[in-house]
Order: C-alpha cells, then sequence, then structure tokens
C-alpha cells in the first residue's frame, strides 16, 4: 500500500498533473481546468511541437508487440530508402560503416499522435539504458493519453509487459476546485523504454488526443531525466524558441528507486501555443543521477533522437553557433521517408541528446 502511495505522488507529479493539450477536430479545452496553458500564440513560435522520437532496437518483434499490440498504434515498413540519403542520414546521426539497418515507422492514423521511427540494427550497439534504475540520465518516458486505461493495463499484461506497480487509480483536484479521476499506469518496454498509460475522467481532457472509436491514443510527450536543467533552458529557449511553462521543486515520499525525501526541479517546457507534443525534464537535487556511459544518441539501443519541424531552419542554426552547441549537420537538403523532402540539421542538446530539426 505505501510503495503504491509513494508511486502515485512521484509519478503523478513528474508525468501527468501539469500536462496540457492542444485542440484538434473535437478536442475540447476546458481553460478553467487546465494548469498550462500556453502563455503565448503559435504565430510566435520558431520551432514547432516534436513530431516524433527514434527508436534503434534489434528485436522487432518485442517493439512490435508493446507499441502495436499493448499501445494501438499501426507498425509500417519495412520502409525504401534511396542510397544517397541513407548516406547522409549516417553522416547526420553519425553512424559507423559497420552498422545498417532497416526503417519502419509507428504511427496512429486516425489520430493525431508522435511518430515513431524504429531503426531495426542489423546487429546489436551499446544501450542508453542498462536498467529500469530512474537515476540513470537520459530519456525516462514516452507518454501515451488515452480514454481506455483499465483496458489497456489489461491489454499490456496479457501481452507480456510489466509495469512499476499495478493501475493506479485516484482522485485529483483541478485548479476550478473541481475533482477529476486518474487511472494510470507506468510499463516497462523493450530496450529500457518506459511507456506511460494515463487515463483523466470526469470530464477532464486527456493529454493529447484520443481516437474516439477505439480510445487509444499517443504518443504525446516525452520526458528525461538530466543533471544540467539550466543548461537545457538555455538551449530549448534560447535556441529552439520553446517556452517554460512549468518550473518547480518538489519533494517526494519516494518511489521507482528514488530515496524518500528526495528533491527534483520539474521542468515543461512547449512549443510556443501548443497544448501537447512538449518534453519534461527533472533534475535530481539531492540525489546524483549518473550516466552509465553511453552516448544518448542514434544509433545506441533505446530512444535516440528527438525530431522537431521549424520555421526558419537558419534561425535556429545561427542560434546554435552564437551559443557554441555542438552541431552535427548543417542545415542540409535531404529526401527523408521520415519527414519528406527537407532541409534539416542535426546537433547535440546539452545532456548529449540527438536532436534534428527541418524545415516546415
Amino acid at each position: 500500500m505505501k510503495k503504491a502511495l509513494f508511486i502515485l505522488h512521484f509519478t503523478f507529479l513528474i508525468l501527468h498533473v501539469l500536462f496540457p493539450h492542444r485542440g484538434v477536430g473535437g478536442f475540447v479545452i476546458a481553460q478553467n481546468r487546465d494548469t498550462q496553458a500556453p502563455k503565448s500564440s503559435e504565430a510566435d513560435a520558431l520551432t514547432l511541437p516534436l513530431f516524433g522520437t527514434t527508436l534503434c532496437t534489434v528485436s522487432l518483434e518485442e517493439t512490435q508487440l508493446f507499441y502495436e499490440k499493448g499501445f494501438g498504434m499501426t507498425l509500417c515498413g519495412p520502409v525504401e530508402q534511396d542510397t544517397k540519403s541513407k548516406a547522409l542520414e549516417r553522416k547526420m546521426y553519425g553512424i559507423a560503416a559497420d552498422i545498417d539497418w532497416q526503417l519502419y515507422f509507428l504511427e496512429r492514423p486516425t489520430t493525431p499522435a508522435l511518430k515513431v521511427r524504429v531503426m531495426l540494427l542489423n546487429k546489436p550497439t551499446p544501450a542508453i539504458h542498462k536498467s529500469w534504475n530512474t537515476l540513470e540520465l537520459g530519456v525516462l518516458a514516452l507518454g501515451f493519453p488515452n480514454d481506455i486505461q483499465p483496458k489497456l493495463d489489461s491489454t499490456m499484461r496479457r501481452v507480456g509487459f510489466g509495469a512499476w506497480a499495478p493501475m493506479n487509480t485516484y482522485q485529483v483536484d483541478a485548479p476550478d476546485k473541481s475533482k477529476y479521476t486518474v487511472f494510470e499506469t507506468i510499463f516497462n518496454g523493450p530496450d529500457f523504454v518506459k511507456g506511460v498509460g494515463i487515463t483523466r475522467g470526469d470530464g477532464m481532457n486527456q493529454l493529447s488526443p484520443t481516437d474516439s472509436l477505439t480510445g487509444y491514443g499517443g504518443p504525446g510527450y516525452s520526458s528525461v531525466i538530466v543533471d544540467n536543467s539550466d543548461q537545457i533552458i538555455d538551449f530549448y529557449v534560447n535556441v529552439l524558441g520553446y517556452e517554460v511553462r512549468s518550473d518547480r521543486i518538489w519533494t517526494t515520499s519516494g518511489a521507482l528507486g528514488v530515496p524518500a525525501g528526495t528533491q527534483y526541479r520539474f521542468l515543461t517546457i512547449y512549443a510556443k501555443g501548443s497544448r501537447w507534443g512538449h518534453l519534461l525534464f527533472i533534475e535530481f537535487k539531492n540525489q546524483k543521477a549518473y550516466d552509465v556511459g553511453v552516448a544518448k544518441k542514434i544509433p545506441n539501443r533505446g530512444l535516440g533522437c528527438w525530431t522537431f519541424p521549424c520555421k526558419d531552419l537558419n534561425a535556429v542554426w545561427q542560434k546554435a553557433k552564437e551559443k557554441k552547441y555542438t552541431i552535427l549537420q548543417p542545415p542540409t537538403a535531404i529526401n527523408s521517408p521520415y519527414y519528406g523532402q527537407r532541409k534539416a540539421m542535426t546537433l547535440l542538446a546539452p545532456n548529449g541528446f540527438l536532436v534534428e530539426i527541418f524545415q516546415n
């Protein structure tokens, strides 16, 4: 019981309470119940909401089970890729000549969601995460808002994936003093990637769009453990043009391998005007997060890249150069199976994570 309460406290604070959602077709915004409405207009945005993330793996079967059979996404592929664009991607992402891959996509065709690019590698590469320990630096989870969490919880366990705890069900006070019920499970997926299934009830909007017929949704956001949050803010705000919606210090009662009394900085960062496709960053204050010694980027196994569209790629490039961030590939024309024929660039965020930006 204590463990469940601890997990409730910790996971609710860091993964859910503060997440809003953007209006897409029938996706109604209840402003008086929204803890983090946009501070500005989408017209002011330089870089747009997160387009997707890249998963490197050697296990297509497990990946398909977790994301398609479990979370209801659709796996497409293998996708043809011309020799020129593949050679350019090898350069953009820093992939050695002895590593090859087949390309797949995980999509949700009926509902807006992040698009997951799956690179099925010809041989194992080092794993970005070595365990489920929350103190490991790097991407923590992908979030899957949905309307059917009790059913999803049963489905995920039936197809063979465990979780940190049984599904949590609890009530939350909304800003307008009403209450709503939350159903949530954090699942352990392949390659030490976590998937958060969450439903908000009692008339609350979900954290990103959901399919009105199936109830499935997401991924709608991504979370990361960092140890340099001030630099993270500088990068995403002053280079990409995002905005900080929340910057708080919390104390946990103890959960997920984090000792009781652990304080952490909790940042939510959004594209201007957006309501989903956002990022959250967690920095522990009185516990030391640690690096497993593997570069947090493609082609290492796990989630190794975030991809963003932007309105002015040259502006992002210039800002990155002025700030002296590591640029792996300056703006270059590419015919990408992932996002089309565009100009794109790659660079490293302050935590060493690979960021790809393309001209929208």
